[in-house]
């Protein structure tokens, strides 16, 4: 594939200067970053006004599963445009309905009634609300490494430091420590240890808060940005009994990790779980229209069949996202995206990145299913200590600024969050593309170990 425009280096100069000008950006020191002017985009790849090409290993920020401009998907917009651009949440429109649908066929268990929101942080907010009037409680425990979102009950459930310039202190949010074995918190020596170890603790965690005080549990199914950490067999299913046994509501955030990223349709699926709420957004529909959701259990949605929902979104479920959605799950259906995410995990991406680990000092440990995977960068491999610190800026984060722009240089744009670096392409990705971001990764790889000791 080659860009589909000529180079135009003046018009790229323009949209620069007027994005300086007007455009506030987020998580940014506005007169410390430099954007990049993107011309275009075309399945997994994007290009400049410069021409310069980038194999994009972030899926934007991990939602175009079926990759930038899928032909039917644009298709479905438009024809829906002409239709009927937007209409108020209130009523009951075909598209809206179908959608629902669609989604709740996919949901595990019976979470079969949708609400819609306009992305995962609301949807975040939503579930809990939902789950704390379900209750009559008001804590809810998250765990460290995690993020749920920027909205104000879902920055305050974020366990990263992008939550520490928000965080109120008083939103009744309790955090936990997750599991999570190559760094573990409860000096574990192998997955059942930690497995144990991490749900005695939450037991623990909720005895000295009151489980009568707990109305939810959140977690990732499986932690995107906080570094892609799989839980060890046995730990969801029994976060699942805990929160049964003490009435409490199960929610599981699937926005990242949903609609194909780890090669099923919904990460917990790898879990033979069931929550009572699940939250979802960026793949439902490729991230083509902003929409996301919650996925709620019958127990739960029955709590309001006499009692009215306090809470709503103006462009709820509104048709343009709906109709991406709609033909985003006929398209994956159809061209066997979710399958081709579990087979590009199992015979390229693993052992492709399992094989940088082997050969490079500064790969520490390889993470992951799917098309949702994490390299977990370190100084020295014995003692793991990671490349950066935690939360690193300037020059302390110069040895991972070093790794992107190699990455960049060799025509891959690379997902990296603190010390580490995440290969979560297209769940479409092609083999041949794969391979290509794994060249790209080998390269910028060398750059990170000459900071390794």
């Amino acid at each position: 594939m080659t860009p589909h425009v000529v180079p135009d280096p003046q018009a790229g100069a323009a949209v620069k200067a007027a994005d300086r000008a007007h455009v506030f950006h987020s998580w940014s020191a506005q007169g410390l970053i430099d954007p990049l002017a993107v011309a275009g985009a075309e399945g997994s790849y994007f290009w400049d006004y410069d021409g310069n090409r980038y194999l994009d290993f972030t899926s934007g920020l991990v939602y175009t599963n079926i990759g930038y401009q899928h032909p039917r998907v644009v298709a479905a917009i438009q024809e829906q445009a002409a239709k009927l651009t937007t209409f108020a949440p209130a009523f009951a429109i075909d598209v809206r309905s179908e959608a629902a649908r669609l989604i709740a066929e996919r949901t595990p268990g019976d979470l079969d009634k949708i609400f819609f929101t306009n992305g995962g942080a609301e949807a975040v907010e939503n579930a809990v609300r939902m789950a704390r009037l379900h209750t009559g409680r008001h804590k809810v425990l998250s765990a460290f490494r995690s993020y749920h979102g920027a909205t104000s009950t879902a920055i305050n459930l974020t366990g990263d430091p992008r939550r520490w310039a928000s965080d109120t202190g008083s939103a009744g949010v309790v955090r936990f420590w997750a599991p999570f074995l190559y760094r573990s918190p409860f000096y574990a020596e192998n997955e059942q240890q930690e497995c144990e170890r991490a749900l005695a603790h939450l037991e623990d965690t909720i005895a000295f808060e009151g489980p009568q005080t707990v109305a939810a549990i959140i977690l990732e199914t499986v932690p995107g940005t906080a570094g892609i950490m799989t839980p060890p067999p046995g730990y969801l299913a029994g976060v699942r009994a805990i929160c049964d046994k003490y009435g409490i509501v199960f929610v599981l955030d699937e926005v990242m990790a949903g609609f194909g990223r780890t090669g099923k349709w919904f990460a917990a699926e790898h879990f033979d779980v069931v929550p009572d709420l699940l939250t979802f957004a960026k793949g439902v529909n490729s991230g083509y229209v902003p929409l996301g959701g919650v996925a709620i259990s019958a127990e739960i949605a029955a709590t309001f069949d006499k009692r009215p929902y306090p809470g709503g979104l103006t462009y709820s479920g509104h048709p343009l996202a709906c109709a991406a959605a709609v033909e985003t799950i006929h398209v994956m259906e159809d061209e066997k995206v979710v399958e081709h995410a579990a087979h590009i995990g199992e015979t390229v991406l693993g052992p492709g990145l399992r094989e940088l680990a082997e050969r490079h000092p500064s790969v520490g440990e390889v993470r992951g299913l799917g098309a949702f995977w994490a390299l977990d960068l370190v100084k020295n491999k014995e003692t793991r200590e990671p490349l950066v610190p935690y939360n690193a800026a300037g020059e302390a984060n110069a040895p991972m600024v070093a790794f992107g722009a190699a990455a960049k240089k060799h025509g891959l744009w690379p997902f990296i969050n603190m010390n580490r670096t995440h290969a979560v392409p297209a769940c479409n990705v092609s083999e041949a593309e794969a391979k290509e971001g794994l060249a790209a990764l080998d390269a910028a790889l060398s750059v990170a170990d000459e900071h390794t000791v």
